[in-house]
């Protein structure tokens, strides 16, 4: 019974619930279950919560036996990054820095969440600070692939889509700078969407890259990922960037059909770099949506090509800003021997971060330099504004964009980590999106080399994911 209701979809579990074909206890039961079955040898979890989760599962089913209206997602398990902030429970970022670090608060996601009586039974491993692509990064563990555990399961997300992939919660939160949701998300073979920035609030989540970072959901399909959506899209006066607009609901345009819609294969995304595996599983998901009564448009983004320069140097300034409150003296990581408080700094950061943070720091602070902010920073953000440009003017030849969301299925554990640059141009295909701000979402269409997922990218317009989920859905369908 446990392994029947894990590999439920979170729709089947909401009809389910409702019906009473079992209870949230028992679903409960039924995750932890597994997660103690597999988190030894999968790595998804840094911290779990199962007591809080039972009690919670409990309440849930005493209100529903009472009759009381809820919402759809009460009762539900899921499991959130470790860099979103939850309330009297452990939120370390993956870092020795943040290692025993417990809010105070709850971040506007977790808040959202709660109040709509969802069960949340931990936290989940990533790079640490959200930098990396593999998930080897964290201080902690290694989080490996479920599809093959001798390959990492993408990042900085890889433990929430790791999560869903190994059926260890009904879905996750992750965070996504310039790919950290659609990357471990194509990797392991799961939907996952990056939102339009703005869209759900950034209160409470860690900050990596400030002007980028966006919270999204990581599902088992299209549908869930909507209905998630659903629950943490909400007005937050607390992020002053929060731009949300009141619309229905995400789901709502699932089933409609892609007939007579245009999909934009940019030429730059399919050039050198991209495995062969790869290409022809995204051209042939291209086809299938063709057939489905879509007109493909071939258009150019000739900026992709300095994108992945730009984003580097912007969220590697604004990491460098941002890490400088972690300094050993209001909370965080502390150095036991230091002389003064210059010491003090110097120790409890080259301590307390790992190799990549120092490293992005390091390229952050010369970037904004007296002498280099004009020939760096300042050069990369109108990079940006080109970028915005090309994504603005492609959305007027076509509805969305199709591509790949790496240029190759996961890849070995330790096969890139000593080669920093060779990991950072797997992300080429998905800064861009987090540049111009625009939401994209990561569906499996097909198999590549040794049979592991690989995942094609939605891109649209910024507040199109209603539309982007319809598409989704029949790029899903298509491709089982």
């Amino acid at each position: 019974m446990s392994l029947d209701l894990i590999k439920r979809s979170v729709s089947e579990h909401i009809e389910s619930l409702k019906k009473g074909e079992y209870s949230s206890r028992e679903l409960t039961d039924a995750y932890i279950a597994q997660i103690e079955n597999t988190d030894s040898e999968i790595g998804a979890y840094i911290t779990t919560d199962f007591e809080t989760a039972l009690k919670k599962a409990e309440a849930v089913d005493k209100k529903r036996l009472s009759g009381e209206s809820l919402e759809p997602l009460a009762g539900i398990p899921c499991a959130i990054k470790d860099n979103i902030c939850t309330k009297g429970v452990k939120t370390t970022c993956a870092s020795k820095m943040l290692e025993n670090y417990i809010p105070p608060y709850d971040a506007c996601v977790i808040e959202e969440l709660k109040k709509a009586d969802v069960v949340i039974l931990g936290k989940l491993n990533m790079d640490e600070f959200a930098m990396g692509s593999t998930t080897e990064n964290s201080a902690f563990k290694t989080t490996k692939n479920p599809a093959d555990i001798t390959r990492v399961p993408g990042g900085s997300s890889g433990g929430s889509a790791a999560c869903v992939a190994a059926k260890e919660a009904a879905f996750t939160l992750g965070s996504d700078t310039g790919g950290s949701i659609r990357q471990p998300a194509s990797f392991c073979g799961v939907v996952g969407m990056k939102p339009t920035y703005g869209t759900v609030s950034r209160y409470g989540l860690v900050a990596f890259a400030s002007s980028l970072d966006q919270i999204g959901p990581l599902t088992s399909t299209v549908k869930d990922n909507a209905i998630v959506l659903n629950a943490i899209s909400c007005a937050d006066k607390r992020d002053a960037t929060n731009i949300y607009k009141s619309q229905d609901d995400f789901t709502g345009d699932i089933g409609k059909g892609i007939k007579g819609m245009k999909i934009g294969l940019p030429k730059e995304f399919f050039g050198e770099g991209i495995s062969h595996d790869v290409k022809t599983a995204v051209f042939e998901a291209a086809e299938r949506m063709k057939n489905e009564g879509a007109e493909i448009v071939d258009i150019s983004m000739p900026s992709i090509d300095n994108a992945l320069a730009a984003y580097y140097i912007i969220s590697s300034a604004e990491a460098s800003s941002n890490l400088s409150r972690f300094d050993g003296v209001r909370y965080g990581y502390r150095t036991d021997c230091f002389e003064n408080i210059h010491d003090l700094y110097k120790k409890s950061r080259s301590e307390g971060f790992g190799k990549e943070v120092k490293r992005r720091i390091m390229l952050g602070t010369f970037a904004l330099s007296s002498g280099y902010y004009d020939a760096y920073y300042k050069k990369a953000l109108q990079i940006r504004s080109i970028v915005m440009n090309d994504f603005e003017n492609s959305f007027k030849k076509c509805d969305f964009i199709l591509s790949p969301v790496a240029p190759t299925v996961a890849y070995k554990l330790g096969e890139k980590s000593k080669n920093p640059l060779e990991m950072y141009m797997g992300d080429a295909y998905s800064v861009p999106v987090n540049i111009a701000g625009v939401p994209a979402i990561s569906v499996p269409c097909g198999r590549g080399e040794g049979n592991m997922p690989v995942g094609a990218q939605l891109i649209g317009p910024a507040f199109s994911e209603k539309m982007l989920y319809r598409a989704a859905a029949v790029l899903e369908e298509v491709s089982k």
